[in-house]
């Protein structure tokens, strides 16, 4: 059984009215990157700040470790770092200077804070930066400068808020790259509106939305349980009326356009077979073939909707 590092026990948060978070009960396991999923507006940043320490909810209870975080221990608190969605900086220090000043209010003696920032300043690709006003950094370099904040104290627990916003295509390989060499040694839980990112860095996800969670697994058994399917196309050279017409009783979601079988089913790879013994009996030859897998964003739109969110 894996080690329950965080675990959240029906944790509710208000706000007049509205219901940002309600009920939510989730457990995080040591050493795995968790990805928190939601349309805007669906309380991912809510859930992110009262696991984190930084919110109380209204009711139920955040632990680390076991021990609650709801009671302003600072203590546990200290023992995650968090990189927000909203960049933090004090515009007249330097990124050397933020770093040592955050890292001694941590409690690391001067000479520990500087060495663990100029070694966090070579890892994100910032050393060359480090005597520049943190405010003069192009967007791009103070998100990779919040990054280095929040691991300046070599926190347990990682809570990144969307860490890849406004990054360029480098940097967000950068980052991302990081991100996985922290796995397995650190807790990461991160969210972000970019399910590639997801799926190539968490090892499980929960969606939420409307501050309710409505699953949580591994990608991969997320994409073959939930959404439309798996889409495989085969171009045939004759009528496609008779092929599906016989492809209907091994697969479901057969449908054609011209001489182009299309073909939608979760995990198609396991039917595959059958259906190109379908087709050779039929003395069909298929042409050209293409598939597309489902996709984690597939999941994702068959869960929140199409809706337009603000």
């Amino acid at each position: 059984m894996p080690e329950i590092v965080i675990q959240t026990r029906h944790i509710t948060k208000r706000y007049g009215a509205l219901t940002a978070v309600g009920d939510l009960s989730l457990e995080v396991y040591a050493g795995e990157v968790f990805g928190l999923l939601g349309p805007n507006g669906a309380g991912k940043t809510t859930s992110i700040n009262m696991l984190c320490g930084l919110l109380q909810p209204d009711s139920g209870d955040v632990l680390v470790d076991g021990k609650t975080i709801t009671d302003g221990d600072a203590a546990v608190r200290a023992r995650v770092g968090v990189c927000p969605q909203n960049i933090v900086l004090w515009s007249h220090l330097t990124c050397l200077e933020q770093m040592q000043f955050l890292g001694e209010m941590y409690g690391l003696k001067g000479k520990a804070a500087r060495q663990r920032s100029l070694q966090l300043f070579r890892d994100l690709d910032l050393e060359e930066k480090k005597d520049k006003l943190a405010r003069t950094l192009s967007g791009g370099m103070q998100r990779r400068l919040n990054l280095a904040m929040a691991l300046v104290h070599d926190p347990e627990i990682l809570v990144l808020d969307e860490p890849e916003a406004g990054l360029d295509p480098q940097s967000r390989v950068l980052v991302r790259d990081y991100i996985k060499s922290l796995a397995h040694r650190k807790t990461i839980i991160l969210t972000t509106h970019n399910m590639d990112e997801a799926e190539r860095v968490a090892d499980r996800v929960a969606i939420i939305d409307h501050g309710q969670l409505l699953t949580v697994d591994t990608p991969e058994a997320l994409k073959q349980s939930i959404g439309e399917g798996d889409v495989l196309e085969i171009e045939l050279n004759t009528d496609t009326e008779q092929a599906m017409k016989a492809l209907r009783p091994v697969v479901a979601g057969v449908s054609s356009n011209n001489h182009t079988l299309i073909i939608r089913t979760r995990n198609v790879v396991e039917v595959l077979p059958a259906i190109l013994d379908t087709l050779h009996d039929l003395d069909v030859h298929p042409g050209e073939v293409r598939l597309r897998r489902n996709s984690l964003e597939d999941v994702f739109i068959s869960l929140t909707g199409r809706r337009l969110r603000e």
